[in-house]
């Protein structure tokens, strides 16, 4: 609900929220990013939250233009909040965008990114996010996702189980979800996974290409 702060969140300052992983994770993102990511256009970052990557990203990344969303009402609060207070020029007002919803309000993009999103939402939000991107996306356009995955064949740290079964305490259709199953859905949307980059805390990011 609008004005309560969700679990990963620290108590709010005003309508700015603040996550305490996003400035943990936020450089070791960026310095993947730098491989994967065009050297100018529009990146769409995909249920941004509280706002703090997307200002972060525009800093670090000035020659492209960033389009921040999310569905929730306090996270678009919030991430006009560090918007306004950025004063960036390539950081764009947050749109409504709910990944599971058949129509997105932007018709095109170079690059789409996703943080912690599709473990903290149900799986058809995670088709909804491939459905969006495939419909956004030209052939060769990164989709980047970060998060805690499983992978088929290695060994799930204690700590990512104990979160997957929190998740699952919280709501049923949260959970980690397999790279491979993930990746099975975005080859039928004409995504192939490029590349994989382990990150701190258990983490990986996903660059998926268009076809």
């Amino acid at each position: 609900m609008s004005g309560e702060r969700r679990f990963y969140e620290a108590p709010a300052a005003g309508t700015r929220r603040s996550a305490p992983a996003a400035l943990r994770n936020r450089e070791p993102i960026a310095h993947v990013l730098r491989g994967w990511l065009p050297p100018e256009g529009l990146v769409l970052e995909l249920a941004s939250g509280s706002g703090e990557h997307v200002v972060y990203f525009a800093e670090q990344f000035p020659r492209l233009d960033w389009q921040p969303s999310d569905v929730h009402p306090d996270a678009l609060s919030s991430i006009a909040g560090w918007r306004e207070e950025a004063g960036l020029a390539n950081v764009r007002p947050p749109l409504i965008i709910d990944a599971a919803g058949p129509e997105w309000p932007i018709d095109r993009a170079d690059a789409v990114l996703s943080i912690n999103m599709v473990h903290i939402s149900p799986w058809k939000s995670a088709l909804g996010l491939l459905d969006g991107a495939a419909r956004l996306l030209r052939a060769g356009a990164p989709l980047i996702l970060y998060g805690p995955w499983l992978e088929d064949g290695i060994p799930t740290v204690e700590s990512n189980l104990a979160f997957d079964a929190d998740l699952k305490r919280r709501d049923p259709e949260w959970g980690l979800r397999r790279v491979e199953d993930f990746s099975e859905a975005a080859a039928h949307r004409g995504f192939d996974l490029e590349a994989t980059h382990a990150m701190p805390a258990n983490n990986l990011m996903l660059l998926y290409r268009r076809r």
